[in-house]
C-alpha cells in the first residue's frame, strides 16, 4: 500500500516513553499489535518528519502546493 492511498482499516496509535528510555510508538488494530521503539534522537526526527508532512498536507488543502512531503526514514526496532 502506498502511503497516497485510501485505507478502510481502522487502528489505534499510542505514543509514549518507555521504562528504559525509549520512545514508543504502539499500534494496535485487528488482530495486530506493534510496538515500534526509538531511541530518543529518532523520535525527534520522526517528530520534525510529521510536523513537515502535517505543513504540507495542510498547504495541499488549503489549495497550495502540489506534491507532498518527502517520505520518512524513521524505521522501527521490536
Amino acid at each position: 500500500m502506498s502511503i497516497n492511498k485510501e485505507s478502510d482499516i481502522a487502528a489505534n496509535l499510542q505514543i509514549g516513553p518507555t521504562s528504559v528510555g525509549m520512545v514508543r510508538i504502539y499500534v494496535e488494530g485487528d488482530g495486530i499489535e506493534l510496538p515500534l521503539d526509538f531511541d530518543p534522537e529518532e523520535a525527534m526526527e520522526i517528530a520534525e518528519e510529521l510536523r513537515l508532512a502535517a505543513e504540507a498536507a495542510a498547504t495541499m488543502r488549503d489549495g497550495g502546493a502540489k506534491g507532498g512531503a518527502k517520505p520518512g526514514k524513521g524505521k522501527g526496532k521490536r
